[in-house]
């Protein structure tokens, strides 16, 4: 082919040579959390309803999963979920009005998101035991 150049073009750079840092982890764990909220959110809701509309045998069987240690597993895991998504979305919003784009700003207020997530789900989830009890 005429016009074209010899040389190979230069590849942009693939993902292993990136080294991964706390807020790229954070930004993508963002992202992740706002669909796994929304796709869990849907189908928990369409399982809850064509339960609660087949009958008390269906609903029986939704209860009993939703209630039972599998049920207490996937709420923590949707309450981690959703602090992380908050925690994320205000570092955002932060950065969003022109703040925090300095490295060691924006690593801390990475950090701060992970780890205030992990607090509030237990901190949550500890004051639900204490309460209710499981």
């Amino acid at each position: 082919m005429a016009g074209r150049p010899t040389s190979p073009r230069p590849l942009s750079p693939h993902l292993t040579v990136w080294k991964w840092q706390v807020h790229a982890i954070v930004s993508i764990l963002h992202r992740i959390t706002g669909n796994a909220m929304a796709l869990g959110a849907v189908v928990l809701f369409l399982w809850w309803l064509i339960a609660a509309a087949t009958g008390p045998d269906a609903y029986a069987v939704f209860m009993g999963v939703a209630t039972g240690w599998f049920g207490h597993l996937v709420a923590i895991g949707f309450t981690w979920v959703f602090f992380q998504h908050l925690f994320s979305g205000i570092r955002h919003l932060v950065m969003d009005a022109g703040q925090g784009y300095e490295i060691h700003t924006s690593r801390t207020m990475a950090r701060a998101t992970l780890v205030g997530s992990v607090l509030a789900t237990v901190l949550t989830w500890a004051a639900i035991l204490f309460t209710k009890g499981f």
